[in-house]
């Protein structure tokens, strides 16, 4: 049995603001991973105990673009992050104790995964930071899950190792970064007459 001594957060599209946010606002976060997430928090403010912490920073829905299929191209919906009026949104890493995976598709059609990655690493660096790796994957889409998924049209891309990479490296991290005690169980036999 395995007793673990930290926590790991993995994190993927919207819930990487979230994931951010657990990361520097809760001890004992020592990894987490960003898939494709944002360093501001995203459409719907973040409440802790009924008092909100971080504004969310919002879209435009009038530069969201839709396609043949029925899905939308939301690449450049979201405001400007860096704008003075939207500051208060962006998610306060610099305080985070543990480490990061950031991971950027670069054919990411639902935001611009590779720009909020590029920001939120400047940022930490622009503290001293170096509690990061980062990884980008120059033809991938949005959805970058687990391998051997099934099917989503409106995320296909011809870089599907991609995935296979990615899975690798989010476990080589955790193991990593992620501190646990080996606790051995004796087992009993038990007898019967």
């Amino acid at each position: 049995m395995l007793i673990h001594k930290s926590v790991g957060v993995l994190s993927f599209s919207k819930t990487g603001d979230v994931a951010l946010s657990i990361a520097s606002y809760l001890p004992g976060v020592e990894a987490t991973v960003g898939i494709n997430g944002c360093c501001a928090n995203t459409v719907l403010p973040f409440y802790h105990k009924k008092s909100q912490i971080l504004p969310a920073l919002m879209m435009d829905i009038s530069k969201i673009v839709p396609t043949e299929s029925g899905a939308f191209m939301c690449k450049n919906g979201m405001h400007n992050l860096l704008s003075e009026e939207n500051k208060a949104t962006l998610v306060p890493i610099k305080q985070a104790k543990g480490r990061f995976l950031f991971v950027a598709s670069e054919d990411d059609l639902n935001w611009d995964s590779k720009a909020y990655m590029d920001q939120t690493v400047e940022r930490l660096q622009r503290h001293g930071k170096d509690n990061f790796e980062r990884v980008s994957y120059p033809a991938a889409g949005h959805y970058l899950e687990p391998p051997y998924g099934p099917y989503c049209p409106s995320s296909f891309h011809a870089f599907g190792a991609a995935e296979v990479h990615l899975w690798r490296k989010i476990q080589e991290f955790f193991r990593t970064h992620l501190s646990c005690d080996s606790v051995r169980s004796s087992r009993r036999r038990l007898s019967v007459f």
